[in-house]
């Protein structure tokens, strides 16, 4: 795969695919299988749901669906969707890929197996990774529905980012280009990128990096209240709309940081930050967090 990045804009909502196309959802009881499986239900593609567990099987029963054996789901798929948990892609790989018919798509939803070489390989069926990217912070939503989506995958737009091993064709491309709309919709845009730059985008920047500030803001906020003594809603009153304004400002340049306040995100970078933090961008320490992630010994690739 090479390093270069294409984007293709797509807009679409679920409501759209073809009955020709047959797409097999693997683990479709689970949280991530659920939330595909909605939007494919909605979809005119032909859908088989497999799922192993007894919970997820009558889940998927309460819902009015189908629940197909792994076989039977996957032998005639155009599209096979792992939507399992990561640790456990690898050996779910092992027994769905050869099964699968000749030219098919595997794709997963998280690009951390495929990154660290887990799943079973074959040459003549097609890899793809699609991660989404959920509703933008700056978002315009304009309905209650888009207010209730923070996820994403109902009612608010969001993009998405994924990953073609090999060179495809244009017409495996399009077909993994309209699945992927189709269970992450409605979708502005999908990025193509290569696994491994979808892997420095989750977990490093997004999970390493956004994710571990969210949760230190929250840490910061209880701090405020317990040790401080500020009132609980004051200080959250203040923090969110300042979340609000320093990402907005930062991230979008809307309106300056003003001197007072450079010299307190100074002492802050100084106090919090370590001088080499950059270094989690450098590949062997992708490689290490990602084996942490998969808990395993080290990536393959």
């Amino acid at each position: 795969m090479t390093d270069t990045l294409s984007t293709q804009t797509v807009t679409q909502a679920a409501d759209q695919g073809s009955p020709d196309v047959t797409v097999a959802v693997i683990g479709a009881g689970g949280k991530m299988g659920q939330r595909v499986s909605n939007n494919l239900e909605k979809s005119g593609y032909t859908v088989f749901y497999s799922e192993a567990s007894p919970a997820g099987q009558e889940l998927i029963r309460g819902l009015g669906r189908e629940v197909t054996d792994t076989d039977a789901a996957i032998v005639d798929a155009d599209v096979v969707i792992l939507a399992v948990p990561d640790v456990v892609l690898g050996k779910v790989s092992e027994s769905v890929v050869p099964a699968m018919k000749s030219g098919s798509v595997i794709l997963t939803l998280d690009p951390a197996a495929a990154y660290a070489g887990l799943l079973q390989q074959r040459d003549d069926i097609h890899y793809a990774v699609a991660h989404p990217c959920h509703p933008s912070v700056f978002l315009e939503r304009r309905t209650d529905e888009e207010y209730a989506d923070t996820f994403g995958g109902i009612a608010a737009p969001q993009e998405v980012v994924a990953a073609l091993e090999g060179e495809p064709s244009d017409a495996v491309r399009q077909l993994a280009t309209d699945v992927i709309t189709t269970i992450y919709a409605p979708v502005i845009q999908v990025h193509w990128v290569t696994v491994k730059q979808l892997a420095i985008l989750e977990p490093t920047l997004v999970e390493t990096i956004a994710c571990m500030i969210g949760e230190l803001l929250q840490e910061a906020l209880d701090t405020t209240v317990t040790q401080a003594g500020v009132p609980a809603e004051a200080a959250r009153a203040m923090l969110w709309g300042h979340t609000g304004i320093a990402l907005t400002n930062a991230l979008r340049g809307s309106n300056p940081f003003s001197d007072a306040c450079h010299i307190a995100m100074d002492y802050g970078r100084e106090s919090i930050v370590k001088d080499d933090w950059k270094k989690i961008f450098d590949d062997e320490q992708l490689d290490y967090v990602i084996a942490r992630m998969l808990k395993i010994d080290a990536v393959k690739r």
